[in-house]
C-alpha cells in the first residue's frame, strides 16, 4: 500500500507529511486527476501537489470548511502553530508570511499598484487563494538591496527558466491579508529553509522560526516581535 510522503524539493529534507495510507484506488484517482503528482522510492510512495493552484483551492476549501472542533491542548497548539506560519505550496504563509510581505512593503522592497500601503485584502480579492493575474505588486526601488539582505538574488530569480510569474499574491485564509508567491515568494522560502531560519516538523504544514531566524528577522527586516 502507498504511504503518504512529501515529495522533497531542492531545498527540503524527504520528509512524509502524513501518516495515514489512502486507498490504492484513492491515490490513483487523485494522480490521474492532476490533484497529485507521486514520485516512487523503493516501496514507499511520496505525494505532493500537483501544483500551486491545488494549494489555492485547498486553502479556499479551508476557509468555508465546518470549524474543526479543538478537543485537546495538542489539537490547539497544533492549530495556532498553523496560523502562525506555514507553507502554502512552496512559500510562506500564515502570520509569518504576511508580517514579511508588509516589511518587504515598508522597507520599499515592494510597492503595491492598487493605491494601498499595506497588505490588506483588497474588496475585490477573494477571500482566499491566489489574485490571480491581477497582482497587485510590484518591485520596488530598494528592492535588490533589501532582498540581498535576506539573502534573495532578485537577478537570478528573475533569470529563472520557471514560467511562473515573478510575483503573486495570495489571500491569506487565516490572516485575511496578502502573503506573497510566484517565484519571488518560494525563492524566499527556499532561502529560510536553506539559511536555517525556520523549520518544519514532520507530518505538519506548519513552520516555525528558528532564534536564528528570529535574530536573523529583527536585524535584516526589522521584525522584533515575530
Amino acid at each position: 500500500m502507498p504511504t503518504v510522503g512529501h515529495c522533497p524539493r531542492a531545498s527540503w529534507r524527504p520528509k512524509p507529511v502524513s501518516a495515514l495510507s489512502p486507498h490504492p484506488d484513492t491515490s490513483k484517482k487523485l494522480v490521474t486527476g492532476n490533484l497529485l503528482r507521486v514520485a516512487a522510492t523503493g516501496r514507499h510512495r511520496y505525494y505532493t501537489l500537483a501544483g500551486p493552484e491545488i494549494a489555492a483551492a485547498l486553502e479556499s476549501l479551508a476557509l468555508i470548511a465546518e470549524p474543526y472542533e479543538i478537543t485537546s491542548l495538542r489539537q490547539g497548539t497544533r492549530a495556532n502553530a498553523i496560523r502562525q506560519g506555514r507553507t502554502c505550496y512552496d512559500h510562506i504563509a500564515g502570520k509569518l508570511g504576511v508580517t514579511i510581505t508588509e516589511a518587504l512593503l515598508d522597507s520599499k522592497a515592494l510597492v503595491r499598484t492598487d493605491g494601498r500601503a499595506d497588505a490588506a485584502r483588497a474588496e475585490t480579492d477573494p477571500l482566499s487563494a491566489g489574485t490571480g493575474d491581477d497582482c497587485p505588486y510590484e518591485l520596488g526601488p530598494q528592492a535588490k538591496d533589501v532582498l540581498a539582505t535576506i539573502g534573495v538574488d532578485i537577478d537570478s530569480v528573475r533569470k529563472s527558466r520557471s514560467r511562473r510569474p515573478l510575483l503573486r499574491a495570495c489571500v491569506d485564509w487565516t490572516e485575511q491579508r496578502h502573503h506573497i508567491a510566484g517565484t519571488l515568494g518560494a525563492e524566499i522560502c527556499r532561502t529560510f529553509v536553506d539559511a536555517e531560519w525556520i523549520t518544519r516538523k514532520p507530518r505538519e504544514r506548519a513552520i516555525s522560526l528558528t532564534p536564528r531566524g528570529h535574530r536573523a528577522l529583527e536585524v535584516r527586516l526589522g521584525l522584533a516581535n515575530l
